[in-house]
């Protein structure tokens, strides 16, 4: 095996010190985009290797950011976005939130918000917006019954989290899937087992949390099946198996003829709702960072490759790893590592997916487990960490609500990431779910 270049890390070492230092500095670790930091990083990577002519530098930056996989992944991007948004103006978040809350039992209220916050993730394939959807109603739960109000957030946050994780339309999904060259149902299925156990306990752990609390939530919650049926229908055609591109097109047109129907879509918005608002929210607009990010760190990757970078870590890791068991776990820190640094899971994704491809391929370890590891545990990491998205828009929510809460408060109570963590770990440490070869003959 070729021992590869440390210096041809660089490029990816620059964006790290950048996003980390000037998160440090500032005390914002979102002051600088993570599309202008990949884009200085691509322009470090050009300077390095002088032995190769601009010209092939940028025939490889070409090659790299126009991949089948790369290409395909942005399209589903688009689609996933302009899928989100248009279900949404026609009502479908208010519909599933509604339905979830009315057919939630009485006194259960805690661990119903972790059920209904999972169900309403898995939905709409984000966990930002579920979490800005459920935030207030949880601080509503709190005031009326007197439970913790970091309790209540955290089994909101920790519901986001699950259906994050395994939303057929999420971002990290998409990007775990591509990257590793499997299929969305395939994925799922793997990862749903390793998580199932974690989503049960934690369960549990809220039921006997306020087993003594007598909860109950009031009120008249309308919905509308209508509005909800356009998610339904993207889950269960992906669990089928039917193409990820025609399940969103199915999805996308029928969410608009629902919207239109209903009168929450305008003939004359048809369009801007799928292209998303002026401020770039919702709609497939809301999909640009992520999808310019892909195409930058696709070229960054394919010089980094061409310069030795992936080859010396491969090396590298060789020196400690030995066998497939160990590769997983090379996964897993590899993509909890990245995810620390920057605090998005899908660009976490995104950078560790082709390295973690190579060490798959290397060690035996299938397509379908490898994107279920990458998804797992930079969703671990995203749930906990006090400066991350979820954490922050948590905290904005509750003090919007009237509760004075910071993320740090929400961390002891974030029980489904940390024994989603625990979990994956299992099963990797005793080969569970791992087919045996047949012995030949």
């Amino acid at each position: 095996m070729r021992e590869g270049k440390a210096s041809a890390l660089v490029p990816i070492g620059v964006f790290l010190a950048l996003f980390i230092g000037c998160g440090i500095i500032f005390g914002d670790f979102y002051v600088v985009p993570a599309v202008v930091g990949f884009l200085i990083a691509l322009i470090v990577a050009f300077f390095q290797n002088r032995k190769r002519s601009f010209a092939e530098k940028m025939n490889t930056v070409a090659t790299g950011m126009g991949d089948q996989n790369v290409m395909i992944m942005c399209l589903v991007f688009i689609l996933a976005g302009a899928f989100s948004g248009t279900a949404q103006a026609a009502g479908g978040v208010d519909s599933v939130v509604n339905f979830a809350l009315s057919i939630m039992p009485p006194g259960v209220a805690v661990a119903g918000l972790f059920v209904i916050a999972s169900f309403i993730s898995l939905s709409m394939g984000t966990s930002v917006g579920t979490i800005a959807a459920l935030v207030p109603i949880a601080v509503g739960i709190s005031q009326k019954t007197g439970l913790l109000g970091a309790l209540c957030v955290g089994a909101v946050v920790s519901g986001a989290m699950f259906g994050d994780n395994l939303s057929m339309i999420s971002d990290t999904t998409i990007a775990a899937t591509r990257t590793q060259g499997c299929n969305m149902k395939d994925k799922f299925r793997e990862n749903f087992k390793i998580v199932l156990p974690a989503a049960i306990a934690t369960f549990v752990i809220f039921i006997v949390l306020t087993i003594n609390t007598p909860t109950e939530i009031t009120g008249n919650y309308e919905y509308d099946f209508w509005k909800i049926l356009p998610y339904l229908v993207v889950l269960v055609s992906a669990l089928c198996g039917l193409n990820v591109i025609i399940v969103l097109v199915l999805g996308l047109a029928l969410s608009l003829a629902v919207g239109l129907f209903s009168g929450m879509i305008l003939p004359q918005q048809m369009f801007s709702v799928i292209a998303g608002g002026p401020d770039g929210a919702g709609g497939l607009m809301g999909m640009y960072d992520i999808t310019v990010i892909s195409i930058l760190v696709a070229g960054i990757i394919g010089l980094v490759k061409a310069n030795g970078g992936i080859d010396f870590l491969l090396a590298s890791i060789h020196r400690v790893v030995k066998t497939k068991k160990g590769a997983q776990l090379g996964i897993a820190a590899l993509s909890s590592a990245v995810d620390i640094s920057t605090a998005n899971n899908t660009v976490a994704i995104v950078i560790a997916g082709p390295i973690a491809k190579d060490i798959s391929d290397e060690f035996g370890v299938t397509p379908r487990r490898t994107a279920a590891l990458l998804d797992i545990f930079t969703s671990v990491w995203q749930g906990i960490l006090p400066y991350g998205a979820q954490l922050l828009y948590a905290s904005a929510g509750a003090a919007a609500a009237g509760l004075a809460l910071t993320p740090v408060d929400v961390i002891p109570f974030l029980f489904y990431p940390i024994l989603m963590g625990v979990s994956a770990l299992i099963w990797i440490l005793f080969g569970i779910g791992e087919r045996k070869k047949k012995k030949e003959p």
